[in-house]
């Protein structure tokens, strides 16, 4: 068998001439001195030797019984069966099918993710998921950008986090992003109302917010719609079971982090961003949607019905220039929401607000 090789050796000629190079030996020239000298390592130990001085050093980590991390990062309790199902190697190994109807399953996987979301804010279309809760928070405004406005208001008390990376989506396309005041903790809607012009085409929030209050989000919304802007909530799954969806808040889109559905802190990732929307944006949506039909003889076949992102598709048009749709972790959150079930997910809710202080939920 032939070796492949990318590169001709006239490429690599006019690539040594560049650096200034006879040969590709030239290019470690000079390094024999740095490994010469002394680098005062100690001996070599065994491969036990290696293990048991690792052993030692976490042996000295201080472990705690449960986590407190919060703003986003959260420890919930995740059922046994999310693990042993997750552990099969037709799910942890498959990735894009390219050929997706013949991967009925993974389809199915993710039709089943689309409707638990849609249930969980109320939105008529999900997609099959994006990259993390900030990333979604930022393709969202821009589902609802319009050609003739340039700004973007945001909630003061959105997660810090969402709020950079949405300046970091936005502001390098020419939208100008401002943030709403806080009052009382809450988004205040005298400075949302001051701030509303003709040239805003969305507003966003997080319900509960970062400091864990519950916005008046349908006043919020009757306010932006009002005034001709988009909507859009950032919301937690677990506090979305008991709170007002979004789509009855008047929202166009609701995004979220999909983290606490069964994906354990694993310093920092991964992370599973979520989206559901009207379906008059179904169009402008990121990523991929699965839809169900019927084959020939009747049965149930899911499709792809739509693929409005991808880069081998649309390329500089591309909406979104994250490709990668988290199928594991929508995965992952499918089966967790499964297996807590509709009451159990409000019970996680109504633990929360129990043992948060009573100040913070009003």
């Amino acid at each position: 068998m032939s070796t492949y090789t990318p590169h001709t050796a006239s490429d690599i000629r006019e690539m040594l001439d560049v650096v200034g190079v006879k040969s590709l030996e030239g290019l470690y020239e000079g390094l024999e001195g740095i490994f010469a000298r002394d680098m005062n390592l100690p001996e070599g130990k065994s491969q036990q030797e290696v293990a048991r001085w690792f052993e030692e050093l976490a042996a000295r980590n201080k472990v705690f019984g449960s986590v407190f991390l919060g703003a986003g990062a959260y420890q919930r309790y995740i059922p046994p069966v999310v693990k042993s199902l997750l552990s099969r190697s037709e799910f942890v190994t498959a990735y894009t099918p390219y050929q997706a109807e013949m991967s009925q399953g993974i389809l199915q996987a993710i039709f089943e993710f689309q409707t638990m979301i849609t249930e969980l804010t109320g939105m008529q279309v999900s997609n099959a998921s994006l990259y993390d809760g900030s990333t979604a928070l930022a393709d969202g405004i821009l589902m609802l950008s319009e050609r003739k406005k340039n700004k973007v208001l945001l909630s003061e008390a959105i997660h810090p986090y969402s709020i950079e990376v949405v300046k970091t989506y936005l502001l390098p396309l020419g939208f100008e992003v401002e943030m709403i005041a806080l009052e009382d903790g809450k988004t205040s809607l005298t400075d949302l109302e001051k701030k509303l012009s003709d040239d805003v085409f969305a507003v966003a929030l997080a319900q509960p917010n970062f400091y864990g209050v519950i916005e008046d989000a349908a006043v919020i919304g009757e306010a932006t719609k009002a005034a001709g802007s988009g909507y859009i909530m950032q919301v937690e799954p677990f506090a979305a079971t008991l709170l007002k969806t979004p789509f009855d808040c008047g929202a166009d889109i609701a995004v979220g982090e999909g983290q606490p559905l069964g994906m354990p802190l694993s310093y920092g990732g991964p992370y599973l961003g979520f989206i559901g929307a009207r379906e008059k944006l179904t169009r402008r949506m990121q990523g991929r949607v699965v839809g169900k039909t019927q084959d020939a003889q009747g049965r149930d076949a899911y499709v792809l019905t739509l693929q409005a992102r991808e880069q081998h598709i649309r390329r500089e048009k591309a909406s979104s220039s994250i490709c990668s749709n988290q199928a594991l972790c929508a995965l992952t959150a499918t089966v967790c929401m499964a297996a807590v079930g509709t009451e159990g997910m409000k019970e996680v809710a109504r633990q929360s607000l129990s043992k948060a202080p009573t100040n913070s939920w009003r």
